[in-house]
């Protein structure tokens, strides 16, 4: 997540992803953890089982999980970061 996230919403994103995890019939979450200050992020681990056998499943799984969890963040306004730098020119 960004730098500028509230710490309110940060408390929010385990919750968020377990519920989505716990909501998905081929998945078992393990655990969401805040864990890093990352260089650009703040960083969250999470882990899942996905309990069905094949890959297209798996694929499916996957795939439905990571899009609930950017339209959950999209709706509470949670930016997810990505590698940027600032520039300060002096004259």
């Amino acid at each position: 997540m960004t730098y500028d996230t509230s710490t309110e919403k940060l408390r929010k994103i385990p919750t968020i992803i377990n519920d989505i995890i716990k909501n998905n019939k081929f998945a078992e979450v393990e655990r969401a953890h805040f864990t890093e200050f990352g260089d650009f992020a703040l960083k969250f681990l999470v882990s899942y089982y996905v309990t069905a056998a094949d890959y297209a499943t798996y694929l499916d799984t996957q795939q439905n999980i990571n899009l609930a969890i950017k339209e959950a963040f999209e709706r509470e306004g949670i930016e997810m970061a990505f590698p940027t730098s600032t520039v300060i020119l002096k004259k």
